[in-house]
């Protein structure tokens, strides 16, 4: 993972907007509970979509220099060919 990477699936200022719809469902929240609620979701998304936050939680491999990718690579691949692929039966895994 590149040092500018994200992990999110979405924006802060998106999944805001999409939380504090299905939040307010019902009730009447006037603009400041709003504006409040919604603070609160964009600083959080985007202190833990960085790369940072979830290397140090071992979610990935680290973070790679960038002048680096292409020795990472490499060795990567490297490592992958060094073992024949066993037939399987299962189908796609998807992420």
């Amino acid at each position: 993972m590149w040092p500018n990477a994200k992990i999110a699936v979405m924006g802060g200022a998106q999944a805001a907007g999409v939380l504090s719809e299905v939040a307010n469902k019902g009730k009447r929240w006037n603009e400041k509970e709003i504006k409040e609620f919604e603070e609160g979701i964009i600083n959080r998304i985007d202190k833990e979509s960085s790369p940072y936050y979830s290397t140090a939680r071992l979610w990935d491999d680290g973070i790679i220099d960038p002048k680096d990718t292409r020795k990472i690579l490499g060795l990567s691949i490297a490592a992958a060919l060094n073992r024949e692929i066993d037939n399987t039966n299962f189908g796609i895994f998807r992420m």
